[in-house]
């Protein structure tokens, strides 16, 4: 871990170099969030080829580029581009981004994706704010010598995502008036699609929604001390015995199609934070 810190400072020495900005929060933007990037007032933008130690995204539709800049006057970071399990990448390696965002002086991670619906009551196109997951991704990124510069051994997980920001969330969705909802996330390996034995068992253990990303993340910035808000789009019901096949055009369209919606949460709870950011400070 004293190695990770190292690489760490120069990743985020990378980024200074380049924008000498602090953000308020960082942003990864999964499937269904990709034009968030395009409202950001961008003041700098690195590949992740010029930041030393990131990896490189090699999933569909994720560009893999870091931009810097302002957003409902914040400072953000926000990640085009995340990196998988599947992929071939450790869940330290996914998880880095973070870390840096973290040293940069971010506060707050906002994380997106594109999910499975397991919850019969969720239609396809749905958002869900995530209020609670489960990790069967056969990792952990806190694994080996904790160093307790970036975190505690035992981060408690009790509320790993913030319940201000979820409540934020869903009264942003009333007033919009779309449909969103809280639940459980449980996040496995990929990057297959999962059976309809394992649709029933996941349900059967508290889940309203399957995807591969997303819980290392979380798991690291909880361990650094952030506050996280998490947002699916649901953009395939995985109702066992109601089930079809899908394939990635498909998932891609809805998420599209579902991203004005997702935006308009992220940007009414960047709006709140600037407002308190803004009360904190005031004389």
């Amino acid at each position: 871990m004293m190695e990770l810190a190292s690489r760490i400072g120069q990743a985020a020495e990378a980024i200074r170099k380049r924008w000498p900005g602090t953000p308020h929060a960082g942003i990864i933007l999964g499937t269904g969030l990709g034009t968030l990037a395009e409202q950001i007032e961008q003041e700098a933008v690195l590949d992740y080829g010029q930041i030393p130690h990131f990896p490189r995204s090699t999933s569909i539709s994720h560009t893999g580029q870091l931009v810097c800049g302002r957003l409902q006057g914040l400072g953000v970071v926000a990640m085009e581009g995340r990196f998988h399990a599947y992929e071939g990448y450790t869940h330290q390696q996914i998880t880095f981004p973070v870390r840096v965002m973290k040293a940069l002086g971010a506060e707050l991670l906002v994380v997106s994706n594109a999910c499975g619906g397991m919850n019969p009551q969720h239609d396809q196109g749905d958002i869900l704010v995530i209020e609670d997951h489960i990790n069967l991704m056969l990792g952990n990124p806190l694994i080996g010598v904790n160093d307790e510069s970036l975190g505690p051994r035992f981060p408690d997980m009790v509320a790993p995502y913030d319940p201000e920001l979820i409540a934020a969330a869903l009264e942003i969705a009333r007033k919009e008036n779309f449909a969103a909802h809280k639940g459980v996330y449980v996040a496995v390996t990929g990057p297959n699609l999962e059976t309809r034995a394992e649709y029933r068992f996941l349900r059967a253990i508290g889940a309203d929604v399957v995807g591969m990303s997303t819980v290392p993340e979380v798991i690291v910035a909880v361990h650094a001390g952030m506050r996280v808000l998490g947002l699916s789009i649901i953009t395939d019901r995985c109702l066992p015995d109601a089930l079809r096949p899908v394939n990635i055009e498909e998932i891609l369209a809805t998420a599209a199609k579902a991203e004005p919606n997702l935006r308009k949460i992220v940007l009414g709870v960047l709006a709140r934070e600037a407002e308190r950011k803004s009360s904190r400070t005031a004389p």
